[in-house]
């Protein structure tokens, strides 16, 4: 009797929340519908080539089968081993670099541009004259397209005739000689550099809205108060932009783990190889999928990468969920 009661509780509660669903959907109805043609182009383009992105990753699919495509043979996880096991294979040989370089640059990467992009936001949001222009001018670099952020780099990280060793060698004489940029250890800040030079706009951009949302009664206690400037920072603009950040955190992680336009178009044009001190996760995986036609190899390094960022997103949550819930 007792587990017939607890079944038709159960039964009760799934009727309730149906019919809530039910009453939710009816009353919102034009909203819905307005949504709906979303929904179906995120369906199209999104959810569609991902699993067929992840049945790929389980087909023996390279140049000689390549003509049978989704009817290539199924090889389990053969794929998955060659990617994280096998030593022999030029997929795992440079996949480890690529995840090393993946991790050190993201987190730098997104920790630069937060630096950069508040202290920013704190300058023009302060009153002083051209105001307007100091905003459209630290904007610019966002509006340049990444792939020639990638080219105009490369030419400038040049040895001998690029412009950065010939400020700091020739003009500051900050170094004794000049270095290599795009070759050895230092080509990771080759590619550290111009990412926060273009991404720190859009940071900015945000944080910018934010401060501008917080009411000035906050900063006017405060003072009232005796609080210094560190101190209303730390105890009103930090705290009251926690959403923001926590925001531009997971888009910046999500962003540069999968970043390769930069890196592609600075080594060779979109063709070039940057080296195990430069490789990235994605420049790996489009070299050895299309360069070598390992495509089964590199749907199945896709799915890995996916499978790390749905990690990352989930611990991020874990950490901020309570600053996405809006109090009413």
């Amino acid at each position: 009797m007792k587990i017939e009661t607890a079944n038709s509780k159960k039964v009760v509660k799934k009727t309730k929340k149906l019919n809530t669903l039910k009453s939710e959907i009816k009353k919102n109805k034009f909203a819905y519908k307005l949504v709906l043609p979303a929904i179906i182009a995120m369906i199209i383009i999104h959810f569609i080539p991902m699993i067929q992105g992840i049945y790929m990753s389980f087909l023996k699919l390279n140049q000689f089968t390549l003509n049978q495509f989704l009817k290539a043979p199924f090889v389990g996880l053969e794929n998955y081993y060659t990617v994280l096991f096998d030593k022999s294979s030029t997929m795992r040989s440079g996949f480890l670099d690529a995840l090393r370089n993946t991790i050190i640059y993201a987190v730098l990467v997104n920790l630069l541009v937060l630096v950069f992009g508040m202290i920013s936001a704190l300058l023009v949001n302060r009153k002083f004259k051209f105001r307007g222009l100091a905003r459209t001018l630290l904007l610019t670099p966002w509006v340049v397209p990444s792939y020639v952020v990638g080219m105009l780099w490369g030419f400038m990280w040049q040895q001998d005739t690029g412009i950065i060793n010939r400020i700091l060698v020739d003009w500051l004489h900050i170094l004794p000689n000049k270095p290599f940029w795009i070759s050895g250890p230092n080509t990771l800040w080759a590619i550290i550099i111009p990412t926060v030079w273009r991404s720190t706009p859009f940071v900015m951009i945000m944080l910018l809205a934010g401060l501008q949302n917080i009411p000035e009664d906050y900063y006017e206690a405060a003072e009232i108060d005796g609080a210094k400037s560190v101190q209303k920072f730390r105890h009103i603009t930090l705290p009251l932009l926690r959403p923001i950040i926590a925001v531009n955190l997971l888009h910046g992680m999500i962003t540069h783990i999968y970043s390769f336009n930069i890196v592609a178009m600075m080594f060779g044009h979109g063709a070039g190889f940057p080296g195990k001190w430069g490789d990235l996760l994605m420049t790996n995986i489009n070299r050895n999928s299309f360069g070598i036609w390992q495509l089964g190899t590199g749907a199945a390094a896709t799915v890995v990468v996916m499978i790390i960022v749905l990690t990352i997103v989930a611990i991020w949550y874990k950490v901020f969920k309570d600053d996405l819930v809006v109090e009413e």
